[in-house]
């Protein structure tokens, strides 16, 4: 539907003098149209983009580089919603701006991202346009957003991104990096401590590419803001290193503009522009309640607001002629301009630098150069063995050093860890050295998961380490990895009550069990050092799935692999470590970790009493599970009931392997503190007491065949 310019007034009455009638005009087509379309799904947050739409309007407009035709080019500035309920927002000006959808490759099909039939079906089962934003189903949402304050930290993770591209990639006359990465937050945004986390790494790091731009509209869902926060923002972020600004009425586009502009100028600190805003307009008594932030207006205050803004009262996704022009005119000539730029130099430079233009190419498509784990040799047999933490941190470095890109560190842990790059040039990234690969993110778990989202949206490669039981803070960044579909790899260590003197609240019981759950999340938890290079590359070679390495603090024997199996079969989650003979097996013991020594160790007791034990090492059963059926039963067998699974961790999960008859030894408490073989053998974490479980499973299992099948 579309009505003539003419049928609106030159001017809105909020809008401050001197603004062009035809960008009152463009921003009242966002806000009317978010009003329809939570009206339409009868749910949804109008408020917030009424309030924002001139701010994002001229943003878009003024300052942000960006080619509608082209939303994968590599070198765009990066827009985040970090108030995602917002959502209707970013649908409209994707929408207005006739951003175009890409295929699985990147490139640009033609067909509009967000079609005004899909901001119809806002919220509805199928729709482009859910209720929160999607990096994996919608074109130009460059992250997922829905948690308050994740946007934020993510955007920390595309600055720096930005800045080590930049570094590493840039030569005269050859800038293929140095994009802008610019997030509109709210109140409930900065409330999340994981925003405090995030701009303080900002501020250490001194990210000038980085600008949050904050909705203060003194209004969330329990009604004013007063009600729980009196932050002074200002002085909050100037204390984190930040240039702050302020623009006094968010209606003010010049005055916007000029926030912008100093934005991008400013060359040693990232940027708050803090914006005075009302959440939406209409009659009084909406305006200062939190009901037009979290509910529909109906329709007789939408005709209220849309006579407030000149609007006709009855139109229904209304585009006036000229909007999607003016969009046009402006981002959409600017961002074409650039981007074809972009693509001439980066020709010119595949010319010059054929060699970092093919790492490039690799890294934006999720590749991996040749050889990247030819380093990962072989370990022989060692009763002594090392801990898998070591042997990872051996692995990391060895990757690393060949896959340029991959770039990471931990939450002041790496010595724990063993995950700082040593090699020669690895280096530490730091304001005076845009190049470093370790990043040092500071006690700031949620932050640190968040930032690696933000670095594999960029493309890189990254890793973020700590100790298991500290996941816990990490969590909600680390679900969203697996919901956008993300590379990034979670190093825990210290995975067991092995932890020992430092107690229970250290020791990890339930997160091996609440990370298994995530939906696409791969936890490996290797036995030894060989399994450790086996699950690396089954890691490394996941290209839409996040994973977690889970490692030890204590040493574990290095098998012989000429008399167990190949840990190649770590590649398929899960595999015959060693094989009772004569035949199939009495009784299947299924370890994880340091847990499959104990099954071998069960397995040498039970075959002393002429019972056949099978032992399998299972690093990962999302993997196991995602075998065809003829694998999983060629491990483990149907006919074979009698089953014992063991992981010095929660059993929750651990009975669809054992099966009806089979027995789960694990943790069904918390841990104590004492030395770690006091502890395992207080728990019950032996050999002799994984055989007791194949003795009772067993017992039970014949039990049934004397008594007739069940």
């Amino acid at each position: 539907m579309s009505t003539a310019m003419t049928a609106f007034p030159k001017q809105h009455a909020g809008t401050p003098s001197g603004t062009p009638a035809i960008d009152d005009l463009a921003i009242n087509t966002i806000r009317t149209l978010s009003i329809d379309a939570v009206q339409g799904a009868d749910s949804g947050h109008p408020g917030a983009p009424m309030g924002l739409a001139p701010v994002a309007y001229a943003l878009w407009q003024e300052a942000l580089r960006y080619d509608p035709a082209q939303p994968s080019w590599a070198n765009r500035d990066r827009f985040v919603l970090s108030n995602g309920h917002a959502s209707m927002l970013i649908y409209s000006l994707l929408h207005l701006a006739g951003v175009e959808r890409v295929d699985h490759d990147g490139r640009a099909t033609g067909e509009l991202s967000v079609p005004l039939e899909e901001i119809k079906r806002f919220r509805q089962l199928g729709s482009v346009c859910p209720g929160h934003p999607e990096s994996h189903l919608t074109t130009g949402i460059e992250t997922t957003t829905g948690p308050l304050g994740q946007g934020l930290a993510t955007s920390v993770g595309m600055a720096i991104a930005s800045q080590w591209l930049g570094a590493r990639y840039n030569r005269p006359g050859y800038a293929l990096f140095d994009y802008r990465v610019w997030a509109i937050c709210g109140d409930g945004c900065l409330m999340e401590g994981i925003s405090a986390e995030a701009a303080s790494l900002a501020g250490h790091l001194g990210l000038a590419n980085l600008c949050w731009i904050y909705d203060s509209n003194r209004i969330t869902i329990e009604g004013k803001t007063d009600l729980a926060y009196s932050d002074d923002v200002a002085a909050r972020f100037a204390g984190y290193g930040w240039n702050v600004l302020r623009v006094g009425d968010a209606n003010d586009l010049p005055q916007l503009a000029r926030a912008y502009e100093t934005a991008r100028r400013n060359a040693d600190r990232p940027t708050m522009i803090i914006v005075d805003s009302h959440i939406g307009y209409g009659s009084p008594k909406k305006q200062d309640t939190a009901s037009a932030h979290g509910e529909p207006l109906g329709e007789e205050e939408i005709k209220v607001t849309k006579r407030a803004y000149g609007w006709p009262e009855d139109a229904k996704f209304l585009v006036p002629d000229g909007v999607r022009e003016r969009f046009a005119e402006k981002l959409g000539r600017r961002g074409a301009v650039a981007s074809a730029e972009w693509r001439e130099r980066f020709e010119a430079y595949a010319k010059a630098y054929p060699w970092l233009a093919d790492e490039v190419r690799t890294m934006l498509s999720r590749g991996l150069p040749e050889g990247w784990d030819k380093d990962l040799k072989p370990a022989a047999a060692d009763a002594k063995g090392n801990a898998t933490r070591n042997s990872s941190g051996a692995a990391l470095n060895a990757i690393a050093k060949q896959v340029p890109w991959m770039i990471g560190g931990s939450a002041d842990l790496a010595p724990s860890t063993k995950t700082l790059l040593t090699f020669e040039g690895a280096g530490s990234f730091q304001k005076g050295n845009r190049l470093g690969r370790n990043l040092h993110f500071g006690i700031r778990e949620h932050a640190m998961a968040a930032v690696c989202n933000g670095l594999a949206l960029s493309g890189l490669r990254p890793y973020g380490a700590g100790f298991l039981i500290f996941s816990d803070y990490a969590r909600g960044a680390i679900r969203l990895s697996s919901i956008m579909e993300l590379p990034v790899l979670h190093i825990f260590t210290h995975d067991s009550i092995y932890v020992g003197e430092d107690g229970p609240t250290h020791q990890p019981i339930e997160q091996l069990v609440g990370l298994r759950a995530i939906p696409g999340m791969h936890v490996f938890r290797p036995c030894d050092t060989n399994e450790v290079h086996a699950c690396w590359r089954a890691a490394m070679n996941l290209t839409h799935y996040p994973a977690v390495l889970a490692l030890t603090r204590q040493n574990l024997p290095t098998l012989d692999r000429s008399v167990v199996a190949s840990a190649d079969g770590c590649a398929r989650g899960a595999y015959v470590l060693s094989d009772a003979e004569g035949g199939l097996p009495d009784v299947i013991l299924i370890g994880t970790g340091s847990e499959v020594h104990l099954c071998l160790g069960a397995q040498e007791i039970l075959a002393k009493e002429g019972v056949r034990a099978r032992v399998v090492s299972m690093p990962c059963t999302a993997l196991f599970d995602a075998q065809d059926e003829a694998y999983r039963a060629s491990v483990l067998p149907s006919a074979v009931r009698a089953r014992v699974t063991c992981e010095a961790s929660s059993t929750m999960g651990w009975d669809r392997y054992a099966g009806l008859d089979g027995e789960c030894v694990g943790m069904t408490t918390f841990g104590a503190s004492a030395p770690a073989k006091d502890v395992a053998k207080h728990f019950g974490f032996t050999p002799e007491r994984v055989a007791e479980a194949a003795r009772a499973s067993l017992a039970r299992v014949r039990g049934a065949h004397a008594g007739g099948a069940r």
